[in-house]
């Protein structure tokens, strides 16, 4: 659960695309409050739905499957996208990311889904210590995570970041991510 859902909250998507913009925005300091929106969340969808997939999978059983094979098809979906739009990072452009903002981009982000129904052990929506660890794992991934977008946007705004770039850092998370799909997709049809 550790390694996949810190590879997860590492890709590019909604969620850390607006993390990084308020950082190039606005700076660290006054952006790092968006990472409790962002878990908020996480926390509200992924709850939601791990606790209707784990009560619908017993009456489906072929749901667990489908799911993972969805997540996998997914991934692959975000992989592709990650490396068709690498060189369309955001701009300084005004505007400022609230609490509101991030807390529904990430509340209807796809991942909470991958991550209810394939990442987080079933334990976790069977009892409430399950629950309590598989959160207490993810949120001690979530926030360093969300953090670092956060300086890698402020850092770009400075400049300090000039030989990376960051459509050659999301071509190398789309291969992560794609190599990821790859795996989960794997463990499905063996």
């Amino acid at each position: 659960m550790t390694l996949g859902s810190a590879i997860v909250l590492v890709m590019p998507g909604p969620t850390n695309t607006l993390l990084a913009t308020a950082g190039l925005r606005s700076g660290i300091r006054h952006s790092a409050h968006l990472t409790g929106a962002e878990f908020a969340g996480y926390l509200v969808s992924i709850s939601g739905w791990g606790y209707f997939l784990s009560h619908a999978a017993s009456s489906l059983t072929w749901l667990p499957t489908l799911l993972r094979i969805a997540s996998a098809l997914y991934l692959a979906y975000l992989s592709v996208r990650m490396w068709l739009t690498a060189n369309s990072f955001p701009s300084t452009a005004q505007g400022t990311i609230g609490l509101r903002v991030l807390f529904t981009a990430t509340l209807l982000n796809p991942k909470a889904i991958l991550f209810a129904g394939t990442i987080f052990p079933v334990a976790a929506f069977e009892s409430l210590a399950g629950y309590v660890e598989a959160m207490a794992i993810f949120t001690s991934l979530l926030v360093p995570i969300g953090l670092a977008w956060i300086a890698f946007g402020a850092e770009l705004g400075r400049g300090r970041l000039m030989r990376v770039s960051p459509a050659r850092m999301q071509r190398c998370a789309s291969i992560i991510l794609a190599a990821f799909s790859l795996s989960l997709a794997w463990a499905v049809l063996h």
